[in-house]
């Protein structure tokens, strides 16, 4: 199962404040709208989520077809596809993606701890 490029994305108090915290770890601005209270930072390979007032927890992210530069990848697993073993192996899904669609699509669900995952494809 390809998963694409892996993210946590962090429920924030202050988006100001989170900003200037991981910029102080060596994570600079890679995309996201500050105005609109979120940010995505990046450092290396390493990617993190910074989101005010959008969910409640924090949530680990997937994100099917994009590299860790949010560069299209050739080879990967459509989340649809993604959905189908998921659930031929009997986990519950939170939410699903339309089966008969293609493109943009996102599932969600839930680790044995109540850890949120998230993927999101976006092409």
């Amino acid at each position: 199962m390809k998963l694409g490029a892996f993210s946590i994305s962090l429920s924030v108090k202050d988006i100001h404040a989170s900003r200037q915290f991981y910029e102080n770890l060596g994570f600079s601005v890679f995309g996201g709208n500050i105005d609109q209270k979120w940010l995505i930072m990046k450092n290396g390979n390493a990617l993190i989520g910074l989101f005010q007032g959008m969910f409640e927890k924090n949530i680990i992210t997937f994100n099917p077809g994009w590299d860790e530069n949010a560069q299209n990848m050739d080879d990967f697993d459509d989340v649809r596809a993604i959905q189908k073993q998921l659930k031929e192996k009997g986990i519950k899904l939170e939410s699903e993606a339309a089966e008969n669609t293609s493109g943009p699509a996102s599932i969600g669900l839930t680790d044995p701890d109540g850890n949120s995952i998230l993927v999101d494809q976006h092409r």
